[in-house]
């Protein structure tokens, strides 16, 4: 992959120090708004753990528009643009009727929290079933890992560029500020986010048939999902959204908590003995197809891949500098949360009694009603984060520098309004039109993390190093800079193979599901329940 990392503002000789490279940087500390906080460039490789001395990071590129405040733009080819320094959009936004970097580490904590521990979660026992006990276990602690060192990237990229308002920024900024990238990230930013609400709708459908037993068309479930998270979704920042976060993500702990205590407390899983035995397999079953073992793989990389949403939640915070610690204690939570869950009912429902979600698979009708139940809080509002974080980005562009955009206007609060109404339209059509749960979740994770988890922050990471010690940024500070660069290429050749490898699996997956009738088909008043 030809990375030409040629730009103006990192145009260096290759025996350039990190000493010489202090007068162009970009200063973080000038407003006082990081304190003490070591900027260096080695911050992400250190898990966000700053030295004693502060230093200054460089910008790979000018801005490429304005800062949540409204601040910084194009106009300016300064690369010290202090116009757009954390310190000073808290500052204009001072006297706005609505602030938008408002966010604390703890608030923006709640946010991860709610987008991680989410109802993805019981994809995993479906996905150990594929993969065996073990290989299952491996590649979840192995996928968090590349998940948390790419969200410090990213973490890192925000803080050298604090006019970032979105991933879209980010992707024009990685190849050159060409505005085909910002429209190309764009499509698939919104595609992602519509695409998670229509997961959304289509569960949610799923909730209610089995609770009703099918008491309504699955059409008119979808419509009341899509209604119901469209109300939600109509706070405008991220700090009142936090609330409602905190409360969502402990739900589902206790969802999934209770489904894991009632999978091992009934004698026997939903559909004993039909199918023999249970079978726990400790590594795959001979003959797993390629298809099937990288459904299960794309199905636990999509619980864990959310880096998409980092830079949005980053632009809120009053102190992006504190988002380590929110990411930190988010991972932590992830890998003991899904790897018990996961591993436990499995072991309790085998390969032969599995299903996608696990609830499913409990045999007890009370017991899977239960569980279920508490997850109503995610299914609503998990669908109706991604919706603010699309409107948002939408919003900003349509109203950016005007009254609408800081203050309580009809204006603006019918375009917000309006914005949501269109993106909940897409999301129901699409959950009507992919009515399956474990290969939508395949498909999503194969066309969108493919960029959003791996390729982006790869090429970030290259980037980065090339500003900061020039185009020999690749042996200059010697098996630690070799390392660094291999190991990304690596993250770029992966999100490659998502892309390729894995959304042929999930479209295969798809079509082999519609030729042997597994799932209804689109527009279907047929109940999808459990």
């Amino acid at each position: 992959m030809a990375l030409g990392f040629g730009n103006k503002s990192a145009e260096a000789p290759n025996d350039i120090t990190p000493e010489s490279t202090q007068e162009k940087s970009t200063n973080f500390t000038d407003d006082k708004a990081y304190g003490d906080f070591a900027g260096n460039v080695n911050s992400a490789e250190n898990g966000g753990r700053g030295g004693k001395r502060s230093r200054r990071m460089n910008r790979i590129d000018r801005p490429n528009g304005q800062s949540i405040a409204g601040q910084g733009g194009l106009s300016n080819d300064s690369d010290t643009d202090a116009s757009v320094s954390i310190g000073k959009q808290l500052e204009l936004e001072a006297g706005n009727a609505i602030k938008y970097r408002t966010c604390s580490w703890q608030k923006t904590a709640a946010l991860l929290f709610s987008e991680y521990i989410c109802l993805a979660i019981m994809s995993f026992p479906y996905s150990y079933s594929v993969l065996g006990l073990v290989p299952g276990l491996i590649l979840t602690v192995v996928v968090a890992g590349l998940v948390l060192y790419t969200s410090l990237i990213v973490w890192e990229f925000c803080l050298r560029h604090p006019e970032v308002k979105d991933v879209c920024d980010i992707g024009q900024m990685l190849f050159w500020n060409q505005k085909w990238a910002w429209y190309f990230t764009a499509i698939m930013f919104l595609l992602n986010n519509t695409f998670i609400q229509g997961f959304h709708c289509l569960v949610g459908a799923k909730y209610l048939n089995t609770m009703t037993n099918g008491g309504l068309c699955t059409i008119g479930f979808s419509a009341i999902m899509a209604i119901i998270s469209f109300v939600c979704s109509l706070p405008r920042t991220f700090s009142a959204l936090a609330r409602i976060a905190t409360f969502s993500a402990f739900f589902t702990f206790v969802s999934v908590l209770l489904a894991t205590i009632f999978a091992g407390i009934e004698p026997h899983p939903k559909g004993y003995p039909a199918m023999g035995e249970v079978v726990v397999l400790i590594v795959p079953a001979a003959g797993t197809t390629f298809v099937a073992g990288m459904n299960a793989f794309m199905n636990i990389s999509y619980t864990f891949i959310g880096q998409i949403t980092i830079p949005s939640f980053i632009a809120e915070m009053k102190e992006p500098k504190d988002f380590p610690k929110a990411l930190w204690a988010v991972t932590i939570a992830e890998v003991i949360l899904f790897s018990l869950v996961g591993a436990i009912i499995y072991a309790y429902t085998g390969t032969n009694y599995n299903t996608a979600p696990a609830f499913g698979s409990l045999g007890n009708e009370l017991y899977l009603k239960v569980s279920f139940s508490f997850m109503i809080p995610t299914l609503i509002f998990l669908g109706v984060l991604y919706a603010s974080v699309s409107a948002r980005f939408l919003f900003f562009r349509f109203f950016s520098g005007t009254k609408h955009m800081t203050s309580h206007t009809v204006v603006g609060w019918a375009g917000w309004a309006g914005i949501l109404a269109v993106t909940w339209v897409c999301a129901f059509i699409i959950a009507e039109v992919i009515p399956f749960f474990a290969d939508l979740l395949s498909l999503m994770s194969s066309l969108f993390d493919s960029f959003f988890g791996f390729i982006f922050w790869g090429v970030a990471y290259l980037r980065m190093r090339r500003a900061d010690y020039g185009a020999g940024f690749v042996t200059s500070r010697g098996a630690k800079s070799i390392t660094g660069a291999v190991f990304n290429v690596v993250l770029i050749l992966i999100g490659l193979l998502f892309l390729t490898a894995g959304t042929y699996a999930s479209v295969q997956s798809i079509i082999d599901g519609y030729n042997s009738a597994s799932f209804g088909g689109p527009f279907s008043c047929a109940s999808n329940g459990l």
